[in-house]
C-alpha cells in the first residue's frame, strides 16, 4: 500500500486545480458559412433564372404580332399587341380557344374535387380502420405509382370503346380519379395529424362513422386534401396523352391539346403563331393562380409527408 506524503498529495492537489492549457493560436480565424450561404444563393438564383426565363420569353413573345415574332425575335420588345392577341385568341374559330379553357376547367375541378375526396377518405380508412388485407390492398394501391399513364391510356381506350365513352367527357373524366399517390399521401398525414384519441371521444358521444369522418376528422386533413387537389389539378390541366386517345371532337379539346392542333397547322395557318403564344401564357395562369391561393395549405402537406 502506498503512502502520500504532505508534499506529494500538495503537489497532486495543485496539478488538479491547475487550469487546462490553451492550444496556441494558429493565426487563423475559424471558417464562417458565409462562403458557402453565398455559394448556395448563387446556384438558387441560376437555377430559378433559368426556371423562370421561358416564361419571361412567353410573357415579352405574346405582346408582339406576327411581324414582331420574326423581326424583333428574344426579348426585344416590339409594338404592344398584348389587347389585340387576346381578342383575335378568343374570337378565332368562333372561339374555340374559350370552349377549351372551359373544358380543361371541367376536367380539372370536377375531377381534381371528385378524386381527392375519394383519396382523402380512402387514406383516412386505411388508417383508422383495421380489415382482412388492408396492407396487401394498400399495396396494390401503391403499385399504381410504378405504372406510367401512358401505359395504360390504350388499355382505358379499348374499355372506354366497349361501353361508347369514346370522344365524351367521361371519357377523360373517369380514369382521372385513380389517384395512388393522393392516397398514399393522405394515409401519411392520418397518421400524424388524426389523434385516435379525438376519434373514440367523437364516437362515445354517438357521432356515427361517416360524421366523425366529415366532421372531425376531415377539418384535421385540410393541408392535405389541398395538397392533393393541387397535384391533381395540375396534372389533370395539363394532361395531353389521354385526351388525345380518347377525343375526336375538338370542342372537346382540352386547352393543352387545342394548342398543340394550332401548333402542328402552323404551315398552312402561320397567322397562328401570334394566337398559340398568347394562348400558352392565358393557359398558365390558372396554375399560377392555384399555386399562389393554396401554397400556405400545400407546403404544410408536403412537409407532413417529409416527416413521415
Amino acid at each position: 500500500m502506498t503512502t502520500l506524503t504532505p508534499k506529494d498529495a500538495h503537489r497532486t492537489t495543485s496539478t488538479a486545480d491547475a487550469p487546462a492549457k490553451t492550444p496556441p493560436r494558429t493565426g487563423r480565424r475559424p471558417r464562417t458559412p458565409h462562403f458557402s450561404r453565398a455559394a448556395v444563393n448563387t446556384v438558387l438564383v441560376v437555377m430559378s433564372f433559368y426556371t423562370l426565363m421561358p416564361i419571361l420569353w412567353l410573357l415579352f413573345a405574346a405582346t408582339k404580332d406576327n411581324g414582331d415574332l420574326f423581326g424583333k425575335p428574344g426579348f426585344q420588345l416590339g409594338d404592344f399587341s398584348l389587347l389585340s392577341n387576346l381578342s383575335d385568341l378568343f374570337t378565332y374559330q368562333d372561339g374555340v380557344f374559350g370552349r377549351w379553357l372551359a373544358n380543361s376547367a371541367l376536367y380539372s375541378l370536377v375531377g381534381s374535387l371528385v378524386s381527392t375526396m375519394l383519396c382523402v377518405a380512402a387514406g383516412y380508412a386505411f388508417d383508422k380502420y383495421h380489415f382482412a388485407g388492408k396492407e396487401r390492398i394498400y399495396g396494390f394501391v401503391l403499385l399504381g405509382l410504378l405504372v406510367p399513364a401512358t401505359v395504360v391510356s390504350l388499355p382505358i381506350y379499348l374499355l372506354a370503346s366497349e361501353v361508347n365513352l369514346v370522344n365524351t367527357y367521361w371519357a377523360v373524366l373517369i380514369p382521372s380519379l385513380a389517384n395512388p399517390f393522393g392516397v398514399y399521401l393522405s394515409r401519411v398525414f392520418s397518421e400524424g395529424y388524426v389523434p385516435d384519441e379525438t376519434l373514440e371521444a367523437a364516437r362515445m358521444d354517438g357521432a356515427g362513422e361517416i360524421r366523425t369522418f366529415a366532421s372531425i376528422a376531415l377539418p384535421m386533413l385540410k393541408p392535405a386534401f389541398m395538397t392533393v387537389f393541387l397535384f391533381s389539378f395540375t396534372g389533370s390541366w395539363n394532361s395531353f396523352f389521354l385526351p388525345l386517345v380518347m377525343l375526336n371532337d375538338q370542342d372537346l379539346y382540352p386547352v393543352g391539346l387545342g394548342l398543340f392542333n394550332w401548333n402542328a397547322n402552323l404551315s398552312q395557318y402561320p397567322e397562328q403563331y401570334a394566337l398559340l403564344i398568347t394562348g400558352s401564357l392565358v393557359s398558365i395562369l390558372p396554375l399560377v393562380l392555384a399555386f399562389l391561393c393554396l401554397q400556405r395549405y400545400w407546403r404544410s402537406g408536403l412537409t407532413a409527408g417529409a416527416v413521415k
